[in-house]
């Protein structure tokens, strides 16, 4: 069977010059029709080895692409699909393992950082897992692999209650790709909604200069638009939480309620402390 047609449409989507949004999906469509007609959506043991590895490399594609469409449903669905090729021996693709488990990894990691993203750290670990029984006894493999191990990092920072941490981690810089910085974004903003409802049990009000750097916002204007999103109170110069009708807290009792909000954010400890 000819692969010719796969072949052009993967280097469509792989082309330096990427398409528009509506170009893609309309390729990627096409894609998995080719797939079909080649048997190849999932590999059998009669799959040819070039078959094998022109239909990953379309799926990991797809992968990436969806993620830069950020489409994370659609991501799933590809890396889910790409978990039978994943579980081949590199003897099956007759080609250099190094590629193969880059892209492996990068797309594993991003669909770890996924789960951090939805709270699912019984999925998170459950993948982390199997990865981790496919490592060599003696080996450090997933600690050395940059894609693996930064999703593993922000998880273990989330648990500790870390979030400047996570914060400074997920800036560009700290990325291991342009597809990363997506979810991370997405993660961020996950932080950012756990720390404000923390502040709205802890607090009556809050300086916005204080609050731009409790809820990692970039500006005071990104502080009030958030406020406003939430239903908070902004005047002069301050965020008022709503009160609600059966809390009448003392001073003790906020101070109290705060302890919250300290232990989830470690590095403003002292900062909290002055802002009540």
């Amino acid at each position: 069977m000819s692969t010719s047609k796969l072949s052009d449409i993967l280097s469509q989507l792989q082309s330096s010059s990427s398409p528009p949004p509506q170009k893609i999906t309309s390729l990627l469509s096409s894609a998995k029709r080719e797939l079909l007609n080649l048997n190849a959506l999932l590999p059998t043991p009669t799959t040819p080895s070039p078959i094998l590895l022109l239909a990953r490399q379309t799926l990991e594609t797809g992968a990436l692409l969806s993620i830069r469409l950020q489409q994370p449903d659609a991501f799933t669905r590809y890396y889910q699909q790409l978990l039978p090729f994943y579980e081949l021996p590199d003897s099956s693709y007759q080609t250099s393992n190094n590629g193969l488990r880059g892209q492996q990894s990068k797309i594993t990691g991003l669909y770890l950082l996924l789960l951090l993203t939805k709270g699912d750290y019984a999925g998170f670990h459950t993948v982390l897992e199997g990865l981790e029984a496919g490592q060599p006894a003696e080996g450090k493999g997933l600690e050395r692999d940059e894609f693996i191990s930064y999703p593993v990092k922000l998880e273990r920072w989330l648990m500790e209650g870390s979030y400047d941490r996570v914060w400074g981690a997920t800036k560009r810089e700290g990325v291991p790709s342009e597809e990363y910085g997506v979810f991370s974004e997405v993660l961020i903003g996950t932080i950012r909604d756990e720390i404000a409802s923390c502040s709205e049990k802890a607090y009556p009000s809050l300086p916005i200069a204080n609050a731009k750097n409790l809820l990692f916002l970039e500006s005071e204007g990104s502080v009030v638009e958030f406020a406003k999103g939430r239903g908070w109170v902004v005047k002069d110069g301050r965020i008022y939480f709503p009160q609600q009708q059966d809390d009448m807290r003392t001073d003790k009792d906020i101070l109290v309620a705060s302890g919250q909000v300290i232990e989830n954010t470690i590095g403003y400890a002292r900062e909290l402390e002055t802002i009540v």
